[in-house]
């Protein structure tokens, strides 16, 4: 399976990582590759702590709820399965930007992620500790690395946000 051609990309079920999803099954179904989405995931409070108090069946209720969020993420932007792409789900433990990286291993591989800012409280501490995953996966990728760019939707909806329009409203009428 290894000169299969692999198109990986990052999921986490924001809508930046709703775009990207859907950019990478438009490139996998143009190369005929097979489309990887992966949701990378650590223990509620990191490695290290997790380290110092153990508890395997705390361990597989967060690997269950991750699968349930990437299956919740390919439900929300294909409505199932995308049509005319093979797909290799995969929810893998381990820091975004070293599972995606390590994964996209191959030099016919492409790696696709996004390049919309996680949440201002974690994304913020996060990225001055460890660097964006964006910048990780450009600087270490063994493959092409492409970044989706947000889509106009996210400013739109940010605007509605913001000017207080009640979404629910709007779908309902």
């Amino acid at each position: 399976m290894s000169d299969v051609a692999r198109v990986i990309v990052g999921v986490s079920g924001s809508l930046h990582s709703l775009t990207a999803l859907h950019r990478a099954a438009d490139e996998a179904r143009a190369r005929r590759a097979v489309l990887v989405p992966v949701l990378a995931w650590t223990p509620v409070g990191g490695e290290r702590n997790y380290r110092a108090r153990p508890c395997p069946s705390l361990l597989r209720a967060w690997q269950q709820a991750a699968g349930a969020r990437l299956g919740s993420a390919l439900e929300e932007a294909f409505g199932g399965l995308p049509i005319g792409v093979p797909m290799e789900p995969m929810v893998v433990r381990g820091e975004p930007a070293e599972v995606l990286t390590g994964l996209a291993d191959r030099p016919g591989d492409l790696l696709v992620i996004s390049a919309g800012r996680q949440g201002l409280v974690r994304g913020r501490a996060h990225r001055l500790l460890r660097g964006s995953v964006r910048r990780r996966c450009l600087d270490r990728a063994g493959c092409g690395v492409l970044v989706v760019p947000p889509s106009t939707l996210h400013a739109d909806l940010r605007a509605l946000h913001r000017d207080g329009v009640d979404l629910r409203e709007l779908v309902a009428a």
